[in-house]
């Protein structure tokens, strides 16, 4: 009952009431609205006991409820907890679990598999038991943050689509929301778009692949690429919606575009580059090759961007608008003259046009931009979310301005840096973030006062630049990637007082439950050896500047 992670708000042993036990004649009612959750627990919890879990219709009044699990969206929990809250009661007759929605359902669906331990995570049952004991408690439990987020980078190296399922699954094992997908940059273009087939055509593919920080002497001279296609996005969106995940696309503009320009050479500035000779970038960095501030780039992306609506139903749509280089508009009279007939003061605002503009478009379909917190340069696009990722600095002032925030500094969760100081890290790149560091984050910085209401949450940022692979993409997630659940989970106090050392206890339950999902994890002691990338060059930095 102690090593639950994300740890709940209340945990209570009911002794008395003897342990709850699931056997063959076990029955799954699912009340209504919760019908997804009884499908989800058949085919994990299903089938990692072997149980058939079969469907129990509602009883009548006094009709005895004995050996059945009862789901149930409750009004009262909804009114106490939220919508994402729950509560679980366990005696030895039944097993209740009543949420504010059927999110919340799902959550203690999540909690259930815990309690029923490790060999519950696996996909088939290893044990030959056919009776699973849940101890009699009470769980009381709601989430902090309703932002709790993971980007994947898919665009530096593609993740194939059932890699993206499989962190579907990792994410709700944890209880986060939010699947933020990368799905364009200069390395590569990831989305079909009909219109626009060269995207996918020529964008998504290069021609090698820098092997390590951009540094490195190294390269990987076989071509890579991939994409999803409309019908592999649906599914992704539809998957994640059964676990009651939302997944918000990322579609960079006007900057992080080479990728597009190389596929369709006009919408560069074309007045200072060949771009029709650019191919998709194979190296790392910040590419100068950005976006003309055309009417026609405008009518391009907004061509992409009604496809991109169309396949996610998501609220919030990402625009990038993040390490857009100016000296290309500096040097181009069409951007010049683009300035001057817009009355801006200067190339930040013209950044700040892109983003506004894409602000409007989508506010007029009803969605709500997000961008990272470069979108504050040249004045902050009405209506827009900030994504905060070098430092509190941009989410402190976008949440004063009366914008919401998703709290997500590189100094902290950028999961992609290092995990110890050690030579045996595989490239070992950033800020050295451990375990505990990740754990000690906080996503509301001090003194925010009433603005702090405009932290939505944070997300772990997971690019891609050298997690090649998902054994690569593994162990610098997890475990870091348990820690951060909880802190945008569980109710936890200042930094300086959580406990600790009762995560890592907690922590060697989880363990086991990483290996039966087969997740490649770094373990507590260091890398193991096929883990290492020796020879590969990173980036090290030895100390982490203030974080401001």
């Amino acid at each position: 009952m102690t090593d639950l992670i994300p740890g709940p708000a209340s945990v209570r042993d009911v002794p008395a009431a003897g342990p709850y036990v699931l056997g063959e004649e076990t029955l799954l009612e699912a009340r209504p609205g919760t019908e997804g959750v009884a499908r989800w627990l058949r085919a994990t919890v299903g089938a990692a006991t072997g149980l058939p879990l079969a469907p129990g219709v509602p009883l009548a009044p006094g009709e005895d409820g004995g050996g059945r699990v009862v789901l149930s969206v409750d009004p009262a929990v909804g009114r106490e907890l939220g919508p994402e809250g729950y509560r679980i009661a366990v005696d030895g007759r039944v097993l209740r679990i009543g949420g504010g929605s059927a999110a919340g359902v799902f959550w203690g669906a999540q909690t259930l598999r815990q309690l029923l331990g490790p060999e519950a995570f696996r996909r088939a049952p290893v044990t030959g038991k056919r009776e699973w004991a849940v101890p009699a408690c009470a769980v009381e439990d709601a989430p902090r943050f309703r932002w709790r987020g993971v980007l994947l980078d898919v665009a530096r190296h593609f993740l194939p689509k059932d890699g993206v399922l499989r962190y579907l699954d990792l994410l709700a094992a944890h209880k986060l929301n939010v699947l933020h997908l990368h799905l364009t940059d200069d390395q590569g273009w990831r989305i079909e778009i009909l219109r626009h087939p060269r995207l996918t055509e020529a964008g998504a593919w290069r021609s090698r692949t820098k092997l390590g920080h951009r540094a490195s002497p190294l390269w990987d001279e076989r071509p890579h690429g991939g994409y999803y296609t409309q019908d592999d996005i649906r599914e992704i969106v539809a998957y994640a919606a059964e676990r009651h995940i939302t997944v918000v696309p990322e579609i960079d503009i006007p900057g992080h575009s080479q990728a597009a320009v190389a596929a369709y050479p006009e919408l560069g500035n074309s007045d200072v580059v060949d771009t029709a000779a650019l191919t998709v970038w194979d190296t790392w960095g910040v590419s100068p090759n950005v976006l003309a501030p055309s009417d026609a780039v405008l009518a391009f992306y907004e061509g992409v961007l009604t496809e991109v609506l169309a396949l996610f139903p998501s609220p919030f749509v990402h625009i990038g608008g993040d390490e857009c280089p100016k000296d290309q508009w500096k040097a181009s009279p069409a951007a010049q003259a683009r300035i001057r007939e817009l009355g801006l003061a200067g190339e930040d605002e013209l950044q700040s046009w892109f983003v506004r503009h894409f602000d409007r478009w989508l506010a007029e379909r009803g969605r709500r931009l997000v961008g990272w917190d470069e979108i504050l340069e040249g004045g902050l696009a009405e209506g827009a979310t900030v994504s905060s990722w070098r430092g509190y600095a941009g989410g402190i002032a976008a949440a004063r301005a009366g914008h919401d925030v998703v709290m997500c500094p590189e100094q902290q969760v950028y999961l992609d840096h290092r995990q110890a100081a050690g030579t045996d890290e595989p490239v070992p790149i950033g800020y050295v973030r451990t375990l505990e560091d990740v754990y000690r984050f906080e996503p509301v910085p001090p003194g925010l006062g009433e603005a702090a209401a405009r932290v939505l949450g944070a997300q772990a940022n997971l690019w891609s630049e050298v997690t090649e692979n998902q054994q690569r993409l593994d162990y610098q997630a997890f475990p870091r990637l348990a820690a951060f659940a909880e802190t945008v989970w569980s109710h936890l106090p200042a930094p300086a007082e959580r406990d600790y050392p009762a995560f890592e206890r907690r922590m060697t339950a989880h363990y086991a439950r990483l290996d039966a999902l087969g997740v490649d994890y770094r373990p507590p002691g260091g890398p193991r050896p096929w883990q290492r990338r020796p020879g590969v060059l990173g980036r090290p930095i030895e100390g982490a500047p203030p974080i401001v």
